[in-house]
């Protein structure tokens, strides 16, 4: 057991080397493989559908686990097929993005295919069995979401993200699916309004894998993966990204004025330093070279940004959101 090594592999995607990672335990392996950091997103999505529940009155601990544990194996999953489908495409060959910037099992011949394949049948296993509690306990209509959920884990690599759906297949996933499906499945209801305060999140995390997909515009496009940014350029991608998150303001500034919010939401506004820090970056393109004094995550860099800036954001909205929903149930 190795806790240190849990640690890290929730804050970064670690580098390590192969007599390093035979001597590592099971747990810290499967974070690795999985690319845990980037997990975090997943659990803030399940945290506000849970609060929104909690919020309606509806909440329910032990649904809330479920769907929040469902959530994250199901994009441990997701990982794990992507890195296996890539590598088998032959994407992942002569140096590719992926590489560069963390660990990748198949690619530095830490595990083999049938390795990889049994971590994620046994992780998407977990999730399945999460899924199939959650519609004994919940109903059937439960088992709607449960298959949108398999079809984004099983195709978002191939074909959607070649096709340029990748990233709408993000923003329905983080944003309606995650918290308006979760919100449903621990509450017991549909709510339209919990839809539309998904967006302010879900446009960060799409933020998120837009920055990535500019990040290696060109290799992408060298090798026929028409991501959106591959489609509609480079410039015009930055700064869509940066509109997407100044909407994650204008989104929760429209739930204030129509009542759904209280004011008290206008704490994400101390997050704009955050996003003035990142805007110049959006303004040029990427530089050949790593910056001097650009932390250790290069080749990373629109991705990075967008990233801090997300989780940044999305600290402050559930924070935000659990003062908010004091102030309504024991206040207003």
């Amino acid at each position: 057991m190795n806790i240190a090594m849990w640690r890290n592999a929730l804050r970064v995607i670690p580098r390590i080397s192969k007599a390093e990672w035979e001597e590592l335990d099971i747990v810290s392996k499967w974070l690795i493989a999985t690319r845990a950091a980037v997990l975090v997103m997943t659990f803030l999505s399940a945290a506000l559908a849970g609060m929104f529940a909690y919020r309606a009155g509806n909440f329910d601990l032990g649904l809330w686990v479920l769907v929040t544990l469902g959530l994250i194996l199901a994009h441990a999953t997701n990982n794990l097929l992507n890195d296996y489908t890539d590598f088998t495409r032959g994407v992942d060959q002569d140096n590719y993005y992926r590489s560069q910037y963390g660990l990748q099992p198949l690619v530095h011949g830490l595990l083999d295919k049938r390795g990889l394949l049994t971590y994620a049948a046994v992780t998407g296993l977990l999730a399945a069995a999460c899924g199939v509690a959650l519609i004994f306990l919940r109903g059937e209509s439960t088992l709607w979401f449960m298959g949108l959920g398999a079809f984004f884990v099983l195709f978002y690599t191939w074909p959607l993200k070649y096709i340029a759906l990748g990233e709408i297949a993000v923003l329905i996933v983080w944003g309606p699916l995650m918290i308006g499906g979760g919100y449903y499945v621990i509450a017991g209801g549909w709510d339209w309004n919990v839809v539309i305060a998904s967006l302010p999140y879900a446009l960060g995390v799409t933020g998120v894998i837009f920055g990535k997909h500019i990040d290696k515009y060109q290799v992408d496009r060298d090798k026929n993966i028409r991501t959106l940014p591959v489609v509609l350029g480079e410039k015009i991608s930055r700064f869509t990204v940066m509109g997407m998150l100044i909407f994650q303001y204008l989104f929760t500034f429209y739930l204030i004025a129509t009542g759904f919010f209280t004011p008290f939401m206008l704490i994400v506004a101390l997050n704009v330093k955050v996003f003035l820090e990142i805007w110049p970056m959006f303004q040029a393109p990427k530089p050949a070279e790593k910056p001097d004094d650009y932390p250790d995550v290069w080749p990373n860099y629109f991705v990075a940004a967008a990233f801090h800036h997300n989780k940044r954001f999305g600290s402050w909205f559930l924070l935000g959101l659990i003062v908010d929903t004091i102030l309504k149930q024991f206040v207003m």
